[in-house]
């Protein structure tokens, strides 16, 4: 059950019935990528879309596909933001902003008051309609991955950049670590169920990097995103 409760919502229970510790037998799946590009100004992006069923017959969906620039682009946050809109007009014109701000409010790193990047679509405990139109909304997120994240990189994977845009980058990650070990819930989940470490742990990047006490300089690119991190954004 508490492993259970690692994969869902905080409040949501979904071994309602069953004696506490209780094995909550259940069966799950979901598709999950990770993309940390070596180049500063190429944003690290993230998609994981999953469906759980308890034998019970309690069943959900839930994922997104989230964006963690170093540096803020306006242009790149329009599109890739607007492609998700796109997509979740699709199906439901509800969507995109109930979970562009659930996105906003699950990557927040608390004791840093920041966020871990810049969002995107994030939803989970999902079944409130039929499965299969939830799992057609699923298919159309992750078949939208490229088209939303693949100009972006094919834009700038080739840009010159600075030793000390790399140690930006390098301490964003740091960010990246910090709420991955600390609140990711897929992580939790992972670790409570005895998973295998080397898949529970493939979303950290390769290197990253912390400064004690760091502040960007005043004006600088660097807290100009810092700001947006702090501040929730409206991109399209």
């Amino acid at each position: 059950q508490e492993a259970l409760a690692a994969a869902t919502e905080r409040g949501v229970d979904r071994a309602k019935g069953m004696a506490p510790g209780e094995r909550v037998p259940f069966f799950a799946c979901g598709l999950s990528c990770v993309m940390h590009p070596r180049n500063p100004h190429c944003p690290t992006m993230h998609f994981n879309y999953r469906y759980f069923e308890t034998d019970g017959g309690v069943w959900w969906f839930g994922g997104g596909t989230d964006i963690t620039p170093s540096y803020l682009n306006l242009d790149d946050m329009k599109h890739f933001h607007g492609t998700y809109k796109e997509v979740c007009d699709r199906h439901d014109p509800e969507f995109y902003p109930k979970f562009k701000a659930w996105a906003d409010r699950y990557f927040m790193i608390p004791h840093r008051n920041e966020t871990r990047g810049l969002g995107g679509i994030f939803f989970d405990d999902l079944n409130d309609r039929e499965p299969e139109k939830l799992f057609q909304f699923a298919k159309d997120a992750v078949n939208s991955v490229v088209p939303a994240y693949g100009p972006i990189c094919e834009a700038h994977k080739d840009e010159p950049y600075t030793e000390k845009e790399k140690q930006w980058q390098q301490m964003r990650r740091g960010r990246y670590v910090e709420f991955n070990l600390v609140y990711d819930r897929g992580t939790v989940f992972g670790l409570k169920t005895g998973g295998r470490i080397e898949s529970i742990l493939m979303s950290l990047p390769e290197t990253a990097r912390w400064e004690y006490n760091h502040h960007p300089e005043p004006g600088s690119p660097e807290a100009e995103i810092l700001d947006a991190f702090k501040h929730a954004r409206e991109w399209v």
